[in-house]
C-alpha cells in the first residue's frame, strides 16, 4: 500500500496556511492547467489531497484551449496558464475572482533532440537549424496559439532562422505532445520547456534559447468566479507554499517570489 501521509515540509506549509484545522466535508477542486505543469502539479495535488482529504481534479491542455473552454462556460475553480495573454483573455471575460491572480512560475525554452546522447547545439543568431534537421521535422506546439509554440516561434524569429525552418515544423496541440514526438523518434528535434525535457528520459537538451530571444515565460494562476468553497482557495494558496516551490523547482521551473 502506498504511503499517502504528507511529508514534513508539506505538513508545515499546510499548517502555516491553516489548511489542517478542524476538517470540514471533503470538497473537489477542479483545476485547468497548462500541459507543461503536469509532473510538478501532480505532486503538489497529491500532497494536498493527502493532507486535507479534498480531491483535486486537473485537466491538462494547451493554455489557449483551456482559456477558451473557461470562457465558454466549462466548470473550473482554478486556472494556471503558461502565458499571461491567455489569462488576460479569461480576465477580460470577467471570470477571475478579484485579487487572486498572481504570477507563480517561470520557465526556460530549450532545443531537444531524440535520444540520450545527442550532441550540443550552439544556439545563436543565424544558427543553421535547417541543416541539423535535414529531411526531419522540428516538433513544436501550435505556433500561433499554444504558449510554448508562440515562445518558440518568437525565439526563432528573433534569431533569424524561422523562415528557414518553418516548412519543417510539425505542430502539436500542446507542448507535451510535441515532446512525445521527439521522444518517440518521429522528429529529430523539438522546442519545449526545460521542465518538459526533465520529465522525459528519451530526449537530450542540446541547447537553451537566450532569454532575450523571446518574451518572458510566466505562469499566472487565479481563482475563477465559479469557485464555490474554501478548498478552492486553499489549493490556490498551496500552489505558492514552500513545499510546492520545491516540487516545481525539482521539475525545472523557476519559482517567482
Amino acid at each position: 500500500m502506498p504511503n499517502h501521509r504528507p511529508t514534513r515540509p508539506v505538513l508545515a506549509a499546510l499548517l502555516g496556511l491553516g489548511l489542517l484545522a478542524t476538517p470540514a466535508a471533503a470538497e473537489e477542486v477542479v483545476v485547468f492547467a497548462a500541459a507543461s505543469l503536469k509532473d510538478g502539479l501532480d505532486a503538489v495535488a497529491a500532497d494536498f489531497q493527502a493532507a486535507t482529504g479534498h480531491t483535486v481534479t486537473i485537466s491538462y491542455a494547451g493554455s489557449n484551449a483551456l482559456a477558451s473552454q473557461i470562457i465558454e462556460g466549462a466548470p473550473a475553480d482554478i486556472f494556471i496558464s503558461a502565458a499571461v495573454n491567455w489569462m488576460d483573455e479569461v480576465e477580460k471575460a470577467g471570470l477571475i475572482a478579484p485579487d487572486t491572480r498572481a504570477d507563480i512560475l517561470g520557465n526556460t525554452l530549450v532545443l531537444i533532440a531524440h535520444g540520450k546522447d545527442a550532441a550540443p547545439v550552439d544556439i545563436a543568431p543565424g544558427f543553421d537549424l535547417a541543416s541539423l534537421l535535414g529531411d526531419g521535422k522540428l516538433s513544436m506546439a501550435l505556433v500561433d496559439a499554444v504558449p510554448a509554440g508562440q515562445y518558440g516561434k518568437a525565439a526563432l524569429e528573433g534569431l533569424g532562422v524561422w523562415s528557414a525552418v518553418e516548412p519543417s515544423v510539425a505542430q502539436s496541440e500542446n507542448v507535451r505532445a510535441a515532446l512525445a514526438l521527439v521522444a518517440a523518434g518521429e522528429a529529430p528535434f523539438g522546442i519545449v520547456y526545460a521542465s518538459d525535457a526533465a520529465a522525459e528520459d528519451n530526449v537530450t537538451v542540446v541547447g537553451t534559447f537566450p532569454a532575450e530571444s523571446h518574451p518572458p515565460i510566466v505562469y499566472p494562476a487565479a481563482l475563477l468566479t465559479g469557485a464555490a468553497d474554501a478548498a478552492d482557495r486553499a489549493f490556490l494558496d498551496a500552489l505558492t507554499a514552500p513545499a510546492a516551490d520545491a516540487a516545481f523547482a525539482a521539475q525545472g521551473f523557476a519559482v517567482i517570489d
